[in-house]
């Protein structure tokens, strides 16, 4: 009910919160109810080395984009087999800034959204480095492969890996893939996902939605976008108040 209060004011409709609690119940709307079902995705090797935990569950810490990127896979039954999708977010706008759909949960898969991620960045901001960067997820062999550590050293960022078997060690990642099998891929219990290609589809518009259009009470009911553009105009306009 919250979202839909926080919607309809920014589209110039003063309505109260009550009354659009009742007019919600008129019209039969309820908000989405994630499910209580848990899958897990995480395979460790405990002979691997492991990169220590910079994020120490502070997740309110980063005070501006690109100061701490978070990352995680979750996967998708579809006729043609399992479905693996990756995502790389920003802590600080919650964006999604990278993901990829594989048939495969090889440590490309993982390596393929740090590389969307970094080229959405150069594309967009002007001076980006992703030096000093933190990127941060579980204990995933994924993500202590070789190749997956060579490709944050190439990028000049600092790796972080959270507890084995601790969610709250990457919870704003689980909440996002929370969100997007709650809010796309389980939103219809009777849809039969054919495959990659679909899913690739459907994942993409989700992803443009939940960037560019979706509310989240974590930013002040702004979408992330709006919240980075909105960080870089009060950047822009501090050496002129000075």
């Amino acid at each position: 009910m919250l979202k839909l209060w926080h919607a309809l004011r920014r589209r110039g409709r003063n309505l109260g919160r009550d009354q659009v609690a009742r007019l919600m119940g008129i019209c039969g709307i309820a908000g989405i109810v994630r499910g209580k079902r848990r899958t897990v995705t995480t395979e460790s090797d405990p002979g691997a080395a492991r990169h220590p935990d910079l994020i120490d569950r502070k997740w309110d810490t980063p005070t501006r984009p690109d100061q701490w990127w978070v990352a995680d896979f979750t996967y998708v039954w579809t006729l043609a087999g399992f479905c693996y999708v990756s995502f790389m977010v920003d802590v600080y706008s919650r964006r999604i800034l990278g993901w990829r759909a594989s048939m495969s949960r090889r440590s490309d898969l993982v390596q393929a959204a740090l590389e969307q991620a970094i080229h959405t960045r150069r594309r967009g901001t002007f001076g980006f480095t992703s030096t000093g960067l933190v990127h941060h997820s579980d204990a995933g062999t994924q993500y202590v492969s070789i190749a997956f550590t060579e490709a944050l050293r190439e990028a000049d960022m600092h790796g972080s890996i959270g507890s084995v078997g601790d969610a709250l060690d990457n919870a704003l990642m689980e909440s996002t893939i929370g969100l997007y099998k709650t809010e796309l891929i389980d939103l219809d219990s009777t849809r039969r996902w054919t495959g990659r290609n679909e899913v690739e589809r459907e994942t993409a518009d989700w992803v443009r939605w939940f960037n560019e259009e979706r509310l989240h009470s974590s930013i002040d009911y702004c979408p992330p976008v709006e919240y980075e553009q909105l960080y870089r105009s009060n950047q822009a306009a501090q050496p002129q108040a000075a």
